[in-house]
C-alpha cells in the first residue's frame, strides 16, 4: 500500500515542480523550466500531458515576453509528445492565447506553431478544430489576433470542403477591408500565399478584388505588400487575365508611386 502511494506521488511530481516554477519570481528559472516542458511531458507520458499539463499552460499564460516566446516555440514540436497526429488538437488552446498576445515577436512564433500544427491535422481535424480557430481570431476583438490569423488560411484551405473554402475567403476578405492598418497590412502579406493554394476560379472572382482593394489603400506600406502580392498573383494566371484583371492597378499604383 505504501508503495503505491509512493508511485501515485512521483507521478505528479513534474507538475508540481513546474507549477513552482512558474510561479518562481526569478524569470530566468521560469524561462528555464519553459525549455525543460519536453522533459516533464517524457515524464508524463502522452495523455497526461494532453489532460494536464497542456490545460495547465494554456490557463497560466500570462508572463514576460521571452518566456511566452520560449513556449510558443515548445508547443509546436509536441506532437509526439502528445501521442501523434490525431491529438494535434490539443497544442490549439494554448497557441490560440499566444496568438493574441500584444508582444510581435511571440505572436509570430505561435503561427508558425499554428502553421506547423496545421500539417499534422487531418481533415476532419481541420475543420472541426482548426479552421473554428482560425474564424475566431479573425473575428477577435483586438488587431493583435485579426494580424495572427492572415498567417493561417493558406495552411488550411487546400484541405476542407468547398462549403468551409468560402467561409476561409470571406473571413479573409474581412481582414483586407478591416479598420486597422496593421490588419489589413497583415493581410496584403499574406496575400500571395494564399493565391497559390486558391482555385483559378476564386482566385479571379475573390483574391484578386482583394488585391485591387488593397493596392488602393490609403497606406503606403499596405500598398508596397499588395503589390508584392501581385507577382504570385499574376504567376498563376493567363497573361490575357494579367493584362485584364491586374495590370491596371499595378499601372494606377505606379502613377502614385
Amino acid at each position: 500500500m505504501a508503495a503505491s502511494d509512493s508511485a501515485g506521488d512521483d507521478s505528479l511530481y513534474p507538475i508540481a515542480v513546474l507549477i513552482d516554477e512558474l510561479k518562481n519570481e526569478d524569470v530566468q528559472l521560469r524561462l528555464n523550466s519553459i525549455k525543460k516542458l519536453s522533459t516533464i511531458a517524457l515524464a508524463l507520458g502522452v495523455e497526461r500531458t494532453r489532460t494536464e499539463l497542456i490545460p495547465f499552460l494554456t490557463e497560466t499564460i500570462y508572463d514576460e515576453d521571452e518566456v511566452l516566446l520560449a513556449l510558443a516555440e515548445q508547443l509546436g514540436s509536441f506532437i509526439t509528445l502528445i501521442g501523434g497526429p490525431e491529438h494535434a488538437y490539443c497544442l490549439l488552446p494554448p497557441l490560440e492565447s499566444l496568438a493574441t498576445v500584444e508582444e510581435t515577436v511571440v505572436r509570430d512564433k505561435a503561427v508558425e506553431s499554428l502553421r506547423a500544427v496545421a500539417q499534422q491535422h487531418n481533415q476532419q481535424d481541420l475543420e472541426n478544430h482548426f479552421v473554428p480557430l482560425v474564424n475566431r481570431l479573425a473575428g477577435g476583438d483586438w488587431f493583435t489576433s485579426r494580424t495572427s490569423a492572415s498567417g493561417l488560411f493558406a495552411v488550411c484551405y487546400p484541405r476542407v470542403s468547398a462549403q468551409i473554402k468560402a467561409d476561409l475567403r470571406s473571413h479573409f476578405r474581412g481582414l483586407v477591408q478591416d479598420d486597422t492598418p496593421m490588419v489589413r497590412r497583415a493581410a496584403a502579406s499574406k496575400l500571395g500565399e494564399l493565391a497559390q493554394v486558391v482555385e483559378l476560379e476564386y482566385l479571379k472572382s475573390d483574391l484578386i478584388p482583394m488585391f485591387v482593394n488593397l493596392a488602393q489603400d490609403e497606406q503606403d506600406s499596405v500598398r508596397l505588400l499588395a503589390v508584392e502580392a501581385c507577382v504570385s498573383i499574376a504567376a498563376l494566371l493567363p497573361q490575357e487575365d494579367v493584362e485584364q484583371l491586374v495590370m491596371p492597378t499595378l499601372r494606377q499604383c505606379t502613377a502614385l508611386g
